[in-house]
């Protein structure tokens, strides 16, 4: 039997039975209160983020979800307590944490193209450039120049 998928943007752990899942669940006959609970038992860690969803409805009773992750950039804003980037290469919106970047970069590392967490944080470190945010009161540049002479090392071994 083919499988009825339904895709939406949901808010992360805060998901519900309205629009836009219920209106697209309802009519295939799967407990909707089941797959919303599911989705945000799966996306608790994105809380309030728009988040996308992939639901695979199989029978009645039997459904698979799929969850995205959200924009790098998004998740980089959030951190750093901030609506947007500040456009500008001379202005900084906001600072965050190695830490944090660490922890977009987890979130992030199956979409990205790395090959490892330390590749994985580069590429959140040059996003986080072009938003205008600092890392550790630096710029992205000289985060990077940090991270080429192993400066973060210890962060990642900690991960490994």
């Amino acid at each position: 039997m083919l499988a009825n998928v339904v895709e939406a943007l949901v808010s992360g752990g805060k998901a519900t039975a309205g629009p836009p899942l219920g209106p697209a669940l309802g009519p295939l006959g799967v407990n909707v209160a089941a797959v919303v609970a599911k989705i945000n038992e799966l996306t608790k860690d994105l809380n309030g983020m728009q988040v996308p969803v992939k639901i695979k409805v199989k029978s009645r009773t039997e459904f698979e979800i799929e969850v995205g992750t959200p924009p790098t950039s998004a998740l980089i804003l959030k951190e750093a307590g901030i609506e947007k980037g500040s456009g500008d290469k001379k202005s900084f919106a906001g600072n965050i944490s190695m830490d944090q970047v660490i922890k977009i970069a987890e979130i992030k590392r199956r979409n990205l193209l790395s090959k490892n967490l330390k590749s994985a944080v580069r590429e959140i470190v040059g996003t986080c450039g072009s938003l205008g945010v600092k890392i550790d009161g630096m710029t992205s540049k000289e985060v990077q120049q940090a991270l080429a002479s192993g400066s973060y090392d210890h962060l990642f071994e900690a991960k490994s």
